[in-house]
């Protein structure tokens, strides 16, 4: 390796002046990667508000009010109904 200066800056890689390090200047070593990412079905990607969890019930308890016509959705009450 060599110093690549330009106009009395260092321009090339960071290896050429400094090897991988810690903040307190300790060698950095090498580590687990961590899970297998590589195949699709075990990375938890996400889009919007839908991802690859499982996604809780609808809830189906309450009290179902009335007067609402010809409604399909949003007919059930839950809470204190004072």
């Amino acid at each position: 390796m060599y110093s690549k200066k330009v106009m009395g800056k260092e321009v090339g890689d960071a290896a050429v002046y400094a090897p991988p390090h810690t903040m307190t200047g300790k060698p950095l070593k090498a580590s687990n990667p961590g899970p297998d990412q590589s195949d699709a079905s075990s990375v938890n990607m996400s889009v919007g508000g839908i991802n690859r969890r499982k996604s809780p019930e609808a809830k189906t308890t309450g009290i179902e009010t009335r007067g609402n016509g010809a409604a399909i959705k949003g007919r059930i009450a839950r809470g204190p109904m004072a």
